[in-house]
């Protein structure tokens, strides 16, 4: 049918994984805190695109190139690093918005930001090679292996 054996199983497990603590929790609550609720949404949105990119991957062996390939495995960590060092200038140096101009365009400085939190999640997902790593390990479990089609 879907290739899937304990659907259920699976479901649980998803659902527990997902409400444990880590750096993906830690960057919906400090956007949370930072930008109310809409933040954490994006955030949320965002780091779920990026679980999708894992999960497509996966499905057709890019994670399991990652893991048999130093190379691969080293060029994705340095990416997602430089990525990390980028996004801690950018915030280091980033200079608050005068009043002034907050006061007159407020919905489309909150656009954009929410634009950007939303891309954040994503590629700091993405460019993390320990989530390829976990999705390789976690999903084939539940593939059934006399399924058709296991992607």
């Amino acid at each position: 049918m879907l290739g899937i054996h304990d659907p259920l199983l699976f479901l649980l497990s998803g659902l527990v994984l997902n409400m444990t603590p880590g750096p993906d929790t830690a960057y919906i609550v400090g956007r949370s805190v930072q930008m109310g609720w809409r933040g954490g949404a994006a955030a949320a949105l965002g780091i779920s695109t990026g679980c999708l990119v894992h999960v497509f991957a996966s499905a057709i062996g890019l994670s399991a190139l990652l893991m048999a390939s130093a190379t691969a495995f080293a060029a994705v960590k340095w990416a997602g690093a430089a990525y990390l060092v980028y996004l801690g200038f950018t915030q280091l140096f980033a200079r608050p918005p005068a009043a002034a101009a907050e006061a007159d365009a407020p919905a489309v400085a909150a656009d954009a930001s929410l634009r950007q939190v939303f891309w954040q999640g994503a590629l700091t997902n993405v460019l993390n090679p320990k989530v390829a790593m976990f999705f390789l390990a976690f999903i084939p479990q539940f593939v059934a292996a006399d399924a058709a089609h296991k992607p």
